[in-house]
């Protein structure tokens, strides 16, 4: 998995690419977090639209990543997230707990400003 950030407004917007497996990925994916709320930043967007396959470990790898935003008075809301991916949020009935939007602005405008 790849893993780059960057500010869009009110809101970090932190893309993910590749397959999102968990193990050393969730350890760079939390890291991030932790830096990101230390800043101050807490409306953070997880854009999916890269992501090729996520497994049970990808999936508790962002319960994990929205435990600690919402620990530390953030909010953390997904986007642009692949048919393959939405449907492993419905099974998993994760797409009730994650907010989720088609695209990155529409997730940005969700924080209002």
């Amino acid at each position: 998995m790849k893993l780059k950030y960057h500010e869009q407004y009110n809101a970090v917007v932190i893309e993910l690419k590749g397959n999102v497996m968990g193990g050393d990925d969730t350890k760079e994916f939390n890291e991030l977090l932790h830096k990101l709320l230390d800043e101050g930043k807490k409306n953070i967007i997880v854009d999916l639209s890269e992501v090729k396959f996520m497994n049970s470990s990808g999936l508790g790898m962002l319960i994990g990543g929205l435990t600690t935003i919402k620990k530390g008075d953030g909010f953390m809301k997904l986007a642009r997230t692949t048919d393959k991916i939405e449907s492993l949020l419905v099974i998993t009935k994760l797409s009730q707990i994650f907010d989720s939007y088609e695209t990155v602005e529409e997730a940005v405008k969700s924080f209002g400003n």
